[in-house]
This record gives structure tokens, sequence and C-alpha cells, in this order.
């Protein structure tokens, strides 16, 4: 289930905000310029759709997103918990990071937890299928797809380069439940 915990980041064993309502996720989001939309494919996908299947389900979307922000490259990441490397692509993920451009999420099928570590609160954001999360560029986050990922998102990016991370070196990212863990209500 879509679900956002706000922590305040000095103090995360006590959540100051949590829901699972769509329209308030959007809404808190929207508050910190951050976009949060829920889609629907246009065309049912199998269970063992191809990437290009995937893409034609959502290519509606994907355009009008394309061409009002200008993302040129656009590509269907998938992770399985057989996955051989999923320890090592998770750990990629989880140091507190920014972008030179926005990063771009939408989740086709599976989960993961976006943290948006903004001003003193840090946002749990738990994207689940239909969910499109866009983090503008230069925001401090991480990304945690658990310890048994399994997850199937499209990604936009401008650069052709796409993802590269500028590390801060903070630790605050294990300070914070991680994806997986219960989170206090």
């Amino acid at each position: 289930m879509t679900t956002l915990t706000i922590y305040p980041d000095k103090d995360p064993a006590n959540p100051v905000a949590v829901t699972s309502d769509p329209v308030e996720i959007a809404a808190e989001l929207n508050k910190v310029g951050v976009l949060f939309e829920r889609w629907k494919a246009g065309a049912e996908l199998a269970a063992n759709a191809s990437h290009e299947d995937i893409l034609a389900a959502y290519k509606a979307e994907v355009d009008r997103l394309s061409a009002a922000e200008g993302y040129q490259t656009i590509d269907v990441m998938r992770i399985t918990p057989d996955n051989p490397n999923k320890q090592a692509i998770r750990t990629k993920f989880l140091d507190e990071h920014t972008h030179d451009e926005d990063e771009v999420r939408f989740f086709v099928e599976g989960s993961g937890a976006f943290y948006l570590h903004l001003g003193d609160k840090v946002y749990r954001v738990v994207c689940t299928r239909d969910d499109l999360l866009s983090v503008p560029a230069g925001t401090l986050h991480w990304f945690d797809m658990g310890p048994e990922p399994n997850f199937t998102c499209i990604r936009l990016f401008i650069s052709p380069d796409g993802w590269v991370a500028n590390f801060t070196g903070d630790k605050i990212a294990s300070t914070i439940p991680a994806f997986g863990e219960p989170v206090a209500a």
C-alpha cells in the first residue's frame, strides 16, 4: 500500500504524520515541491510483459510528462528477489544523495521506498503499483528497495547519461527505519 510517513530528522522514532490516502500524499508532497500522481495502464499487462509492452501501456502518460518536463530518455528497470546482484544494487541507492536533474519513477509493479530529506524532516514515500514520484533536482534523498526487492518501474531522464548521484556523506539514512521495517503510527 502506498504510504507517506513524515519523520523529524533528529527523532525518527516519533513520526509526525502517516497517511495512505493518495490525495493527502499528493498534497503533502506538493507542499515541498515533489510531484506524486497515480497512473493507470492504457492496456492490460501480462505478468511477464516486456519492457516494450510496459512502455506502450503507459505511452500517453509518459508522452505527456516528457513533453511537459523535457524528458528524453525513458527506460524500464526490473529487480526481482532472485537477482544475484540484489544486495549490491540495493546498497547503491541507500546513501543520501542528490542529482543534477529530476529523479522520476513510475511503479508498474512491486514497491520501494523513497526518502526525501527536506529541511528538518524526512518524508518516506512507499511507492507501489500505479505511483509516479518526481523528486526535483538537488533534493536530498535515498531509495530503499528492501532486502528482497521486487519492483518494475519506468524511469525518465533529461540526460541520456541517466542516473548520476552526488553523495553527501551524511549517515542520516541509517537512522530512519529501512523499507521492510515496521513504522510507528
